[in-house]
């Protein structure tokens, strides 16, 4: 099976192909999550021995026998948790269930997976109860099924209103292919990869890809929801509701992006769970596949010292940054200033970055953020050209040249520019290691300001120039 997750796909467009959706569902911990990775291809989602590790909708795409199609790994469906827990916990399982459905509303088919090992249960029972009401098609499937040891669950499912039950392993794979088959049997509307548009060159072309990176509870998630205009991310008031980085495709404004929520990066000191660990690894990887990063900061608790150490991880990744101060309905004009003020104390070292103040509760801002993450983006996928940038070049150098080194002049020759995603520039000089980072940061600066580089970092390469042999 050759697949293409979200971490690489862009969200459709007007000329891309529609691909038909497949929901998986059931009870916690029966291996939905697990099913998800097989079917696209990666470690995406994280799997753990607990229940209730997924709780938002994760969306990825797959593709069998030449045939596309995209899944839908949602939360458990343990209907009888939002009634049988404390009001709080009651309220957070309901949401999850809420998500789950959205997720079965969306999709075109559903895959109803079952835990071979543990048994039918009444749990079971109920979800498939809720999902035979929905209309939906659904294929049934038994999980963590080993060589035919678990044979009479697979019996057993029968009893739910299955027509056909695929016994599988989705953690090695045995039985999946079968199951395989017969979803892009259901799916008659599931284009052919031949048909597949390729990538657009045209950086204008391609969608934005943005993750929203933060504290606990700074608003990640409903500032995705804002963007969406639909409850996409499970909120609540407790910390930590995000655990899995999740990809949204939106179209806003006729532009297109992917939205990265990931869970909230807290200290590692802090970070006992080993899920909670596993997260929050996996929110800094969302940040080295993002374009944008929009740093998400609570305006009423002000910035942290963890506000900083993700900023600098975001720099250290090379990517655009956004820092968004969220719950601006919560703070007046004059904390307004005293979060500026302590934003170019805490945060001098990405005075690149670009600033906004919004409220994804209120709306407000929020065009002011779609605007900073373009500027930014814009600025992240500049090229100047080699004539440019040496016309620019020599009226620096010859306002302010480097200092000495070791008592010689440092020499440099011309700029070029290598790559952008973010912009690089290649020094070719006579002494590379003479050019301190002082004269670095300087001319970054110049760059920035001559090439409209606001919101992304600039990188400065100093390379020996290599002469040619005299023949």
């Amino acid at each position: 099976m050759s697949v293409s997750d979200d971490s690489r796909r862009p969200a459709l467009g007007p000329d891309e192909l529609e691909r038909p959706v497949v929901a998986i569902v059931g009870r916690p911990n029966v291996g939905k999550s697990t099913l998800f990775n097989r079917l696209c291809g990666g470690h995406h989602a994280i799997v753990e021995d607990e229940p209730g590790v997924t709780r938002d909708r994760r969306y990825g795409d797959a593709d069998w026998a030449g045939r596309l199609f995209r899944v839908i790994d949602t939360g458990g469906l343990d209907l009888g948790a939002a009634k049988a827990t404390h009001e709080e916990g009651a309220r957070l399982a309901q949401g999850i269930i809420d998500q789950a459905m959205r997720g079965v509303a969306e999709a075109e088919l559903v895959l109803f997976v079952g835990d071979a090992r543990e048994g039918l249960t009444t749990g079971d029972h109920q979800a498939a109860l809720a999902l035979r009401k929905t209309g939906k098609p659904i294929l049934w499937v038994a999980n963590k099924v080993d060589r035919g040891a678990d044979e009479p669950f697979v019996a057993d499912m029968y009893q739910l209103g299955a027509d056909e039950v695929f016994g599988i392993s989705a953690q090695h794979g045995r039985g999946v292919g079968d199951l395989c088959d017969a979803i892009v049997a259901r799916l008659p509307s599931a284009p052919h990869i031949r048909d597949t548009p390729e990538e657009p060159e045209d950086d204008r072309a391609r969608p934005i890809r943005l993750a929203l990176v933060g504290r606990p509870n700074a608003g990640k998630s409903s500032l995705v929801n804002r963007f969406a205009g639909e409850e996409r991310m499970l909120v609540d008031a407790e910390a930590g509701t995000t655990r899995d980085p999740i990809d949204t495709p939106v179209v806003l404004a006729g532009r297109r992006y992917v939205l990265i929520d990931t869970a909230g990066i807290r200290r590692r000191a802090k970070v006992d769970l080993a899920m909670e660990k596993i997260a929050v690894a996996m929110a800094e990887k969302a940040v080295r596949r993002c374009d944008v990063c929009v740093l998400v900061v609570d305006a009423k608790e002000g910035l942290a010292e963890q506000d900083a150490k993700i900023a600098g991880l975001c720099d250290e990744a090379g990517r655009a940054l956004v820092i968004c101060f969220n719950k601006l309905d919560l703070v007046d004009l004059r904390e307004q200033e005293k979060l500026r003020e302590n934003l170019a104390r805490q945060l001098q070292f990405v005075p690149w970055a670009k600033v906004v103040f919004a409220s994804a509760k209120t709306g407000k801002g929020i065009q002011r953020i779609l605007d900073a993450i373009q500027g930014a983006y814009a600025g992240y996928t500049r090229r100047v050209t080699t004539g440019e940038l040496n016309r620019w070049f020599e009226g620096i150098v010859a306002k302010h040249p480097p200092s000495l080194y070791r008592g010689h002049p440092v020499k440099l020759y011309f700029i070029q520019q290598p790559q952008a995603r973010p912009p690089t520039f290649l020094l070719s000089v006579n002494h590379p290691e003479g050019v301190h980072f002082s004269y670095r940061r300087y001319l970054a600066n110049q760059l920035r300001e001559a090439f409209d580089l606001d919101g992304t970092p600039v990188r400065i390469v100093c390379k020996a120039r290599v002469r040619k042999p005299r023949s």
